[in-house]
């Protein structure tokens, strides 16, 4: 049997301990210690918890597409932003486009600022415009003005769940459908 990756989590170090001698017992395995780096994502701790970022993605995915040194923005997208189909835009590289917005998708994981805004643009994927480009531009903008931000769990002693949503009702211009998103938070 062959098995890749465990990643063994908790509070209770006097478990963690026998679990892991439990594994070496029966698996041949290799402890690499407190978790910093895995998928791209990196992992710091503090006494305020548990932030998970990209940072280091980020800033390669601004280097490979040299938007390292572009102006930083303060939104991910322009204030009230719509899709409008208009008929003087002009069609850009889709294969281009199709590669920046495929590249955006994995920093939604730890962005929840930008996933709404990823999932309108990977709508336009078959035929994208001018205006489609200068918006994932503007979101590679804002990502370069904030490439740590991420996901930051807290140390607390409250134990419940908290849950999140919103809604854009008809608000996609294209076809009036509805987005909706929700966050669970245990």
């Amino acid at each position: 049997m062959y098995v890749d990756d465990i990643i063994v989590i908790g509070d209770d170090t006097n478990e963690i301990v026998a679990l892991k001698q439990r594994l070496k017992e029966e698996f041949v395995i290799k402890d690499l210690g407190t978790m910093k780096y895995f998928l791209e994502m990196e992992v710091a701790r503090s006494k305020e918890g548990i932030v998970i970022s990209q940072r280091k993605y980020t800033l390669d995915l601004l280097k490979d597409t040299r938007m390292l040194a572009c102006k930083s923005r303060q939104t991910p997208r322009e204030r009230n932003w719509k899709y409008m189909k208009k008929d003087d835009d002009p069609p850009v590289d889709k294969e281009r486009y199709q590669r920046l917005v495929r590249r955006l998708i994995y920093p939604s994981l730890t962005r929840p600022d930008i996933p709404y805004l990823v999932s309108i643009i990977s709508q336009i994927i078959h035929a994208p415009t001018q205006q489609h480009l200068t918006v994932v531009f503007h979101i590679l903008g804002y990502l370069n003005g904030t490439p740590g931000k991420g996901l930051l769990f807290q140390n607390t002693d409250e134990r419940g769940a908290e849950g999140f949503s919103n809604a854009d009702w008809a608000g996609l211009v294209i076809d009036s459908r509805s987005t909706s998103g929700f966050c669970t938070k245990l």
